[in-house]
């Protein structure tokens, strides 16, 4: 007789091979199929097939398989069952044969199996299942699957890698294909085409790459595809109106472009439609009107522009509708008869009007989340619904947070601490508040005291959610000092604001505390989830795709962010967004989202203390006469007529350095007591030496001498500016001494000096193009981050050769910030005293002060100049043709022989059209008018080809005349006629005559910022 061996199990992906299951067992009940047994005297595995699935267990280094009874789900040793989702299943077909069974499907979920996807599965010919997801298998897919007869493959949510190889595509068998979850890169092989059955497409949460195969259009059987989380380019390809059979179409933060295609409306079988976070392009919002199935609707993050279509109102089926993060604009239309409409998320749009009376009505069944719009006023419900979210809803600013929900501020607050989603507790002197509400998917949450609270936006999709997935909590041990603070986290699926309220306007420090508390460290597949969220303060995004695993260094570890934010309207937000990135279902499904276990912030200045105000009162009532003398001395006082100037060491102390303070003694021993050995170079300023801290770190320590021309201010100047700035192309401060009249500032060791040693001293190292190419563009991407990218915008005004230092690579790092200027954004320059190195500084700044980041531009466009042609731009003698080295450019250019400024050095090893692409940029940056030229982010553009170079246009009249430089050259010979010697090449330092403010009385202007 014939027989089956069925053994029970669930998985997501094979339901309906349960139901057929439970059919066949009532079949038996009913006589119609033979009975099962598992003894192994009525049918037995053939040899090969013993040997094959002994071969898989130790592949798959499974210790536990009971190979008495092969067929069987009895293991030897009874595991830990760490997923809710366990599997230990085998079914073998004892129908095939009359002797033999076979192994026909393989079944292991949630195991710590920890090996690799075993070759020996194709040792099983008549194998048809293979369902390996939730453990910890490692390496590529094996060559040998490529002659199985694979129908169902699910090898998700583990460590897997490698390109996705073209060879499963011979595996024309496969319906249902499942590789979520893992770490396979590349793009999708062209040969998936040959998958003509494929009904079901798993590839999220991995790092594939590259455009969609146009094979793919071959898969006209698809129901389900789903390829969020990954790094694919270019549009949304025009092949999805191939699937015309699609039911489920997921694409979140997919790394594709908009705009959304509009072909969508041939898939009239969609039930569920997710896209999310495209990258550019403005999007029309899609056809849908025909898709009559649709329950599921996200559009999430597409920058799509214009009104919501009434149409939606005839998608009878539709239960979730996602619009947010766009530019939707109008009223919302009527969807009252949308009864299944269960949750509706229009957040962050541009939505006015009153909010329509059907919305009101609804209950607390109903999730509606119109947070971030521009609702009228007149629409302010006077109390705060528990499913209605309208935090920053509305026109009226008066009214932005609710405030007919929220009792006005007694008094201003300086400081505020929460344990998010935890109780109350104290750390050290600081009570951190408790925030245990459970929050929601829409929710507007306010403190018991009023002063702060959060608004909470987004489901889990996927999971049927409550409230409880809003708040995670530790259930390992914690081993950071305040492990307390970090027992639980507040989750968020999309988007979390937290705000304080009734704070004293001015700056503030907020500190982030993260810890990931959820995802393992040990082998299993909960250790191989990837959480990435974006974070917001004040509305400026400070962290992108931030890793709290990557930026701890580990699970169960905690990592503090700092930031400084401005408050001027009495409301500090911080929020917290999701952007579709990492896993979504590891440990289990809907696990996802931004985690944040305890925010705080507190005034950079001191609250003023109550009772002296009080009794300053009582005085200037008493007597106004002493009042105003007062003032007259505390005038006095703030001129420094009735006080001394604070020491350097005052002044460093109060600083927020982002670096240490070293006793002099620590730097004395770490140069072996300022040896001159150790000495690697000198200048105006003093002296630099090498030297070794105890720790082995290798230092360079700048030594000014009492004659240095950079004082006090420009040495507190230098050590505020450059402590606060961290990029690979800045030079980084390790420290600083400031003890008597001795003052040291330690920097990282710089091996090959500077870029003037190199390119213009008696240095044995020569530089190729190739490294020239990479330092001219490594100094701009350090310049545009001064200028653009750092929280601190910055004008270095002293960008030339020897303030570029080279590491051992030769990577160029920009140094010497004695003389940076920060600059306002809301000012259009800044007007000083003019100080820097003749030469390199611009016209404008030259002449009358003015002050920009153009001013950058310009010393960059004769920094890069000289890079090209090895020479300093100022080491032209007066019987020269040219005045300098730009002169000689702009003359070549003229004459249409750029390529004549080379360095002969070089001779024909260098890429002529990257020379001339750096010539000419370097001819923009230098145009006389600061309007005309480049920012420096075009400039790194242009650099790296990205765009291209505009054309040169000067006129004859401005750069022909012989006599174009003359009054600027005599000008510059008057201010060198006091300095005597040709100063030095140094390190860490000017080589050249600086306009400083000793020597240049008559170039101040009328206010020194």
């Amino acid at each position: 007789m014939k027989m089956m061996k069925i053994i029970f199990f669930s998985h997501e992906h094979g339901h309906g091979h349960v139901i057929v299951m439970l059919l066949l067992l009532v079949c038996m009940e009913l006589g119609v199929v033979p009975p099962t047994t598992s003894t192994s005297q009525t049918a037995t595995l053939p040899h090969y097939e013993v040997q094959a699935i002994k071969e898989i267990a130790k592949e798959l280094n499974k210790n536990d398989w009971n190979f008495s009874d092969p067929c069987s789900n009895e293991t030897t040793i009874d595991r830990l069952r760490i997923s809710d989702k366990y599997s230990n299943t085998i079914i073998c077909n004892c129908s095939i044969s009359a002797n033999f069974c076979h192994i026909q499907s393989i079944s292991f979920i949630g195991q710590y199996l920890d090996g690799v996807l075993p070759p020996s599965l194709a040792k099983l010919p008549y194998l048809k299942k293979v369902i390996l997801e939730q453990n910890y298998l490692t390496g590529p897919i094996p060559h040998e699957w490529a002659s199985t007869k694979f129908e169902h493959l699910v090898i998700s949510a583990n460590n897997l890698s490698g390109p996705i190889p073209g060879f499963l595509g011979n595996i024309t068998t496969l319906y249902d294909l499942s590789l979520e979850s893992n770490m396979f890169s590349g793009a999708v092989p062209r040969e998936f085409g040959k998958l003509v059955n494929m009904e079901k497409l798993y590839l999220s949460s991995n790092s594939l790459n590259g455009a969609l195969p146009w094979t793919l259009s071959n898969l006209t059987k698809l129901q389900i595809l789903k390829i969020s989380s990954n790094k694919f380019t270019g549009r949304i390809p025009d092949l999805v109106k191939s699937w015309r059979q699609l039911k489920v179409l997921e694409m979140q933060a997919s790394g594709f472009e908009g705009p959304i295609p509009s072909n969508l409306f041939v898939l009239n079988n969609l039930t569920q439609l997710r896209i999310s976070d495209l990258n550019g392009g403005v999007s029309e919002f899609p056809n849908l009107r025909n898709m009559k199935s649709m329950e599921r609707l996200m559009l999430r993050s597409c920058n799509i522009r214009g009104r919501i279509p009434d149409y939606l109102s005839n998608l009878t089926e539709l239960k979730t509708l996602d619009l947010s993060f766009n530019r939707l604009e109008g009223t919302i239309p009527n969807l009252e008869d949308l009864l299944h409409l269960a949750g509706i998320y229009l957040t962050s749009n541009q939505l006015i009007g009153p909010i329509p009376y059907w919305i009101e009505m609804r209950d607390n069944r109903y999730i509606i989340d119109l947070s971030y719009n521009n609702f009228s006023k007149t629409s302010i419900p006077p109390t705060c619904r528990e499913t209605l979210n309208l935090f920053q809803s509305f026109s009226d600013k008066k009214n932005q947070l609710l405030s007919k929900c929220l009792s006005p501020c007694s008094k201003d607050q300086y400081s505020l601490h929460i344990n998010c989603g935890g109780k109350q507790m104290a750390i050290g002197n600081i009570k951190y508040e408790q925030d245990e509400d459970p929050g929601g998917a829409a929710k507007f949450v306010h403190s018991a005291s009023g002063d702060w609270g959060f608004s909470s936006t987004g489901d889990f999709w996927d999971v049927s959610s409550t409230t409880k997935d809003y708040i995670a909590n530790n259930v390992s041990i914690l081993r950071m000092n305040t492990s307390e603070l970090y027992t639980t986290a507040r989750l968020s699926p999309l988007s979390l604001t937290y705000y304080a309220r009734c704070l004293a306007n001015g700056n503030y420090t907020v500190k982030l505390h993260f810890a990931e508390i959820v995802f393992r460290d040990y082998k299993s597949y909960s250790s191989t989830g990837k959480r990435f969220f974006d974070v917001y303060i004040q509305g400026t995004r400070v962290l992108k795709d931030f890793n709290i695993e990557k930026e701890a260094k580990g699970v169960n570890k905690e990592v503090i962010k700092i930031f400084k934010a401005l408050v001027v309207n009495k409301i500090l937000e911080i929020r917290f967004q999701w952007g579709g990135k990492g896993t979504t279902n590891v440990p289990k499904r809907g696990i996802y989202g931004s985690l944040v276990s305890a925010i705080s912030m507190k005034s950079d200045f001191k609250p003023p203390d109550e009772s002296k105000t009080k009794k300053l009162i009582v005085v200037g009532i008493v007597s106004s006469f002493f009042l105003v003398l007062m003032m007259a001395l505390g005038i006095l006082w703030w001129k420094g007529y009735l006080r001394g100037k604070p020491s350097r060491e005052q002044v460093l102390k109060g600083l927020d350095l982002k670096t240490g303070i070293l006793t002099f003694d620590q730097i004395k021993a770490a140069t072996n007591n300022f040896d001159a050995a150790n000495k690697i170079g000198e200048g105006g300023f003093g002296s630099v030496y090498k030297g070794v801290l105890l720790d082995g770190t290798i230092i360079a320590v700048k030594q000014l001498s009492s004659k240095s021309k950079q004082g006090n201010q420009e040495f507190v100047n230098e050590i505020g500016m450059i402590s606060a700035l961290q990029h690979p192309n800045l030079v980084k401060l390790h420290g600083c001494c400031a003890e008597g009249k001795h003052l040291l500032l330690v920097y990282e060791y710089m091996e090959n000096n500077s870029l003037a040693h190199s390119l213009f001293g008696e240095s044995k190292l020569k530089l190729d193009w190739s490294t020239r190419h990479n330092i001219c563009l490594g100094i701009a991407r350090g310049l545009a981050f001064l200028q653009e990218e750092s929280p601190l915008k910055i004008v270095h005004r002293d960008i030339k050769a020897t303030n570029i230092l080279l590491d051992k690579d030769l990577n160029p790092k920009i140094s010497d910030f004695g003389l940076a200027k920060l600059n306002e954004e809301e000012n259009t320059h800044i007007s000083t005293r003019v100080a820097g190195t003749i030469g390199y500084m611009a016209p404008e700044y030259v002449l009358w002060g003015y002050l920009t980041p153009k001013a950058d531009v310009y010393s960059f466009g004769i920094v890069a100049l000289e890079l090209v042609a090895g020479i300093m731009n100022t080491k032209f003698n007066s019987f020269e043709e040219y005045v300098c080295l730009l002169d000689w450019a702009l003359v070549s250019q003229q004459k249409g022989n750029l390529i004549g400024l080379v360095d002969p050095k070089l001779g024909s090893e260098f890429n002529k059209k990257e020379a001339i692409r750096i010539i000419e940029v370097a001819l923009l940056c230098t145009n006389p008018s600061p309007a005309l030229r480049p920012t420096i982010s075009s400039v790194v553009s242009m650099l790296e080809g990205r765009t291209l170079v505009r054309a040169l246009s000067f006129h004859p009249s401005v750069h022909g005349d012989r006599s174009r430089f003359q009054a600027l050259s005599e000008y510059m010979d008057h201010l060198r006629e006091p300095i005597s010697g040709e100063p030095r090449n140094c390190f860490y330092s000017s080589s050249t005559t600086e306009i400083g403010p000793s020597s240049t009385s008559e170039l101040v202007a009328p206010n020194e910022s």
